[in-house]
């Protein structure tokens, strides 16, 4: 699993001109999933997330995870985050998992980050979704689990 985590102030869905999912303070969770992730990848992750401290404390360092500042974390499914550009100008993307595979994985990690006492509001899994946010920082992380699940 890969994602792309950004502290937002704010950020939202939006379908077909509809609101889907909004939060205030929080995390932007861009989720990428192959075929080989599992369970084990999502329970990594979602612990990881929660208690990654990406706010700051009263010294101005970051020290602060969502639940110490009561943030929220929207979760959005994005298979592009396994795109492949090494070759030609359109990008392959062989890499993502399948539909069928990833939609179950995806809101299995949903559960799994509300069960890290994360408030999570989510996107519209294959749908075109609009995601408008406001970068807090700006602070941004990539994670993947191919790398840290390395022995």
């Amino acid at each position: 699993m890969r994602t792309i985590i950004q502290r937002v102030s704010e950020a939202s869905v939006t379908v077909d001109g509809k609101s889907v999912a909004q939060i205030e303070r929080g995390f932007l969770i861009l989720l990428g999933i192959t075929p080989t992730d599992g369970e084990p990848e999502a329970i990594y992750l979602a612990r990881k997330i929660a208690g990654l401290r990406l706010f700051e404390d009263a010294e101005g360092k970051m020290n602060l995870a969502l639940g110490d500042v009561g943030g929220h974390a929207l979760i959005v499914s994005q298979f592009t985050l396994y795109a492949d550009a090494r070759k030609g100008r359109r990008p392959s993307f062989t890499d993502a998992a399948r539909p069928e595979q990833a939609q179950p994985l995806y809101e299995r990690f949903c559960q799994l980050v509300e069960n890290e006492g994360v408030v999570v509001q989510k996107g519209v899994f294959q749908a075109h979704m609009q995601v408008a946010l406001v970068n807090d920082g700006p602070v941004t992380l990539w994670l993947d689990t191919a790398e840290l699940l390395r022995p």
